[in-house]
């Protein structure tokens, strides 16, 4: 069985085998050494991750082998605002922060070789979120505000220190970059193909500082150059 690499979190990472999505991406640069295991839940905070992750995560059976990392993408609806129209998607920041040290200590226990990255909340377009609303909104105000989420990264960064795991700054790095609520948010929340390129490309750095890279990785079965015209069957001798 080839090793895997588990993506864990809310509509950012269930949308992220679409066109251009993230996860696509990170299928493709892993073809043929990683099977990419997408576990993306829409709407989803990081309480009801937290109930739910013994379910979506069966311990490893006899014989079998744990993931070799699993992306911990939670935040963007955890801060959602508590007098706003998605009031009941919202965490407190405090209780944030221990869910995701409890789904951190949850995979340490299960799977205790696995890297756990994390991912914080991409930034908002407050203005985007006016013009494209779940429900009704009535009070005219957006449900999310880019200070919200980043008191959120914030938080998702600190956590991630204490554990010891890495972790990608999606909030800081997108806006390191001119026109980012156009040029990577869809909708002043999820993310356009340049947005989710950002995620690809942070997430594959950050996988190869702990090790995990396409170079360290052996291929799943003869490539095709590797088997000889004149014997073909010769190269599946091993396998």
């Amino acid at each position: 069985m080839r090793p895997q690499i588990y993506l864990f979190g809310d509509s950012i990472t269930e949308e992220s085998f679409g066109d251009g999505g993230w996860a696509a991406s990170l299928s493709h640069h892993f073809s043929r050494t990683v099977d990419v295991v997408l576990r993306g839940y829409s709407g989803y905070n990081t309480s009801w991750a937290l109930k739910v992750a013994e379910r979506i995560f069966p311990p490893v059976e006899s014989g079998g082998a744990p993931p070799l990392a699993v992306t911990v993408f939670f935040g963007a609806n955890d801060a959602c605002l508590a007098d706003r129209y998605s009031a009941f998607q919202h965490v407190p920041l405090h209780e944030y922060k221990q869910n995701l040290q409890s789904i951190i200590s949850f995979f340490k226990k299960r799977w205790p070789e696995t890297v756990i990255l994390l991912i914080t909340p991409p930034p908002i377009d407050e203005e985007a979120r006016l013009r494209h609303p779940y429900i009704e909104n009535p009070s005219g105000l957006p449900e999310r505000t880019n200070e919200a989420a980043g008191a959120y990264a914030q938080a998702c960064i600190s956590v991630a220190k204490e554990c010891g795991c890495p972790v990608v700054d999606l909030w800081i790095k997108m806006q390191e970059f001119p026109d980012w609520q156009k040029a990577y948010l869809s909708d002043g929340l999820h993310l356009t193909p340049a947005g989710n390129r950002i995620v690809f490309e942070e997430v594959v750095k950050k996988l190869k500082e702990q090790g995990i890279s396409v170079e360290n990785l052996p291929v799943d079965l003869p490539l095709i150059e590797n088997i000889d015209p004149q014997d073909p069957l010769k190269a599946f001798q091993d396998y």
